[in-house]
């Protein structure tokens, strides 16, 4: 049982003495909701309610708005996605539907793709049966058959790839989620819709920032301890405040962890479907190489003849600037970012070098490396469902008490691991706290429900 500092104190009792546990229409209007974290699922979350007419903050632990989703433009004076940068099915995505028209620039990732072998560009032979393999293969991914098991998504691959086998192993695991292939489920891999992607020449982390406006949001206020017994509180660094209802948006991998206390603390169920909730490893390793003496177009997608999981694409002239992301992800990214900045950088300029010739080690002028595992915030990169994990999802979207609801990209049941998934769970749980306190919701998503329990 975590010990109570004076602050703790205080915010416990006053919750003690805070308005009625359960809402009523009369006095659902009085206090704030408070949307822990400003990542896509909290700006969701935060705009349903404020649309609603309830009063909403937005407590964000860092110094920026976006959470996975942020751009940068002071490493390279250009925008530059630190994490999520893939916008998908642009046609029906709900964050660029909430944007609205106008403002920013949307272009669609280029159809063709740069195909290496060793440091040469793929012959037309060797393009032909990549572009076949890969057909074959993503029509494989949702063959299941009738399997009366889950097993993992590896199986599901085609027999005859052969040399092309680990790139559609990486293309359609470390790349698309984060995760190898081997420890997806089959089952819920099958289940994900297909993504028609595009970019966004101001970053997406740009165009999510822009839907915050008029969300009343504290950056740098970090949420210490949730106190959620008979009524509910918020302790942070910054002071305390009572709630009516809070909507927590921390990765699972946050949730496990010692970084928030819950008093009570949280059921056992809770605590260990979130430990079951881990997330996969994606990080962009950037270089600035001015003068494209790689001879690639703007937004190019290049991949290689892989021999094994030590792998990566290249994703250059990001917006047409002189950015190139060297992706690195799965279990050989994590591995790799553990050793720290400098190793993924060696590694980066290494593989350019590997597939496009020595010279490129001197056209590079900066460089920058992400590495989401080390971040405290979030500790990992995107989630991707392991066989098991949709049990877990379920006691995750309990709510706490009937105070506490979680959201984001983990908790959904098909775009997990995308910006979409987050925002739609922030979405639904908004409306959860809304019909609660009896406020109108009109769009027919269904409501996410619970419990919890805090790591001794």
């Amino acid at each position: 049982m975590p010990t109570l500092s004076r602050r703790s104190f205080l915010a416990s009792s006053a919750a003690l003495v805070a308005a009625p546990a359960v809402w009523t229409r009369a006095d659902a209007a009085e206090g704030e909701v408070i949307v822990v974290g400003a990542g896509a699922a909290g700006i969701a979350a935060a705009r349903r309610i404020a649309a609603a007419g309830r009063p909403v903050r937005i407590l964000e632990a860092s110094s920026r708005i976006g959470g996975r989703c942020a751009t940068d433009t002071k490493i390279f004076g250009v925008p530059f996605d630190l994490g999520a940068h893939w916008i998908h099915n642009p046609d029906v995505n709900p964050v660029l539907a909430a944007t609205g028209p106008g403002g920013f620039d949307i272009s669609p990732v280029p159809r063709a793709t740069s195909l290496r072998v060793g440091p040469r560009k793929a012959r037309d032979a060797e393009l032909e049966t990549f572009l076949a393999a890969s057909l074959k293969t993503r029509r494989a991914m949702t063959d299941l058959g009738k399997p009366k098991t889950d097993f993992p998504a590896n199986r599901l691959l085609p027999k005859d790839l052969g040399d092309w086998q680990a790139t559609m192993e990486f293309l359609l695991g470390p790349l698309a989620t984060g995760r190898d292939l081997k420890d997806i489920s089959a089952f819920e891999m099958a289940r994900a819709p297909d993504r028609d992607d595009s970019f966004c020449r101001q970053g997406y982390g740009s165009l999510l920032a822009k839907l915050v406006s008029g969300i009343n949001v504290q950056l740098g206020s970090a949420v210490d301890a949730i106190y959620w017994g008979h009524n509910l509180a918020i302790d942070t660094p910054k002071g305390n405040m009572l709630a009516r209802a809070v909507i927590l948006t921390v990765s699972p991998e946050v949730l496990s962890s010692d970084a928030i206390d819950f008093i009570p603390p949280l059921p056992k169920r809770v605590f260990d479907a979130a430990q079951k909730l881990t997330l996969g490893s994606y990080d962009h390793i950037a270089f600035e190489i001015p003068g494209n003496p790689l001879d690639l177009q703007k937004d190019d997608i290049v991949y290689e003849q892989a021999t094994g999981t030590r792998t990566a694409a290249l994703l250059a002239n990001v917006g047409g600037t002189n950015m190139h992301l060297v992706e690195v992800a799965g279990s050989f990214g994590k591995e790799l970012a553990a050793k720290g900045d400098a190793a993924m950088i060696d590694f980066g300029t290494e593989w350019l070098s590997s597939v496009f010739g020595a010279n490129v080690r001197g056209k590079i002028k900066r460089s920058h490396a992400t590495n989401w595992n080390a971040d405290p915030l979030v500790r990992g990169a995107m989630y991707a469902p392991r066989i098991g994990d949709a049990e877990a999802r379920k006691i995750l979207l309990e709510p706490l008490g009937g105070k506490v609801w979680l959201a984001g990209e983990a908790l959904h049941d098909t775009q997990w691991g995308t910006v979409t998934g987050a925002w739609e769970s922030g979405v639904r749980a908004a409306d959860a706290v809304l019909r609660r306190a009896g406020g109108p919701v009109d769009d027919g998503l269904s409501v996410y429900r619970g419990k919890k329990r805090k790591k001794k």
